[in-house]
């Protein structure tokens, strides 16, 4: 199983106003949100939000609306809308699950709800920082 640095997510009430700080002032690129298929949010589930996105080549960073009710809406604990989060990818996401399940790591395991090519898993670090873990996924 390997891990590597993927995005940052930063929440905020104004996320074009973000988005072009970071493209505009810090010169970094947008990736069109076309890049980023995101199922339909329905019956109050997955995540209707708007989201902006930006890189420097290598990284990327992901604007996301914050939204409080995310975990409640998706009967879920931990929140990646709330204070944001970073993220790694994973060749596979079943062996890391099984390594948060035996280090007694609890997790809310959201699937494909907030991107449809990616399944993601949230936990907190020990500071309680949202952390994400994602596996690409083929539909």
């Amino acid at each position: 199983m390997k891990l590597e640095f993927h995005h940052i997510n930063y929440v905020s009430e104004d996320v074009d106003r973000l988005h072009d700080f970071y493209t505009n002032v810090l010169g970094l690129d947008d990736i069109p949100i076309t890049s980023f298929p995101r199922p339909e949010a329905k019956d109050g589930k997955g995540y209707a939000g708007k989201i902006r996105f930006a890189t420097d080549g290598a990284m990327q960073m992901h604007l996301a609306e914050k939204n409080l009710r995310v975990a409640f809406d998706n009967g879920e604990v931990i929140n990646p809308v709330e204070r944001g989060h970073i993220a790694f990818r994973t060749d596979d996401i079943a062996a890391f699950l099984a390594l948060l399940d035996a280090k007694g790591i609890p997790y809310s395991d959201y699937g494909t709800a907030f991107a449809k090519e990616w399944h993601q898993v949230f936990f907190h670090d020990p500071e309680g920082n949202v952390i994400e873990v994602h596996q690409a996924v083929v539909e």
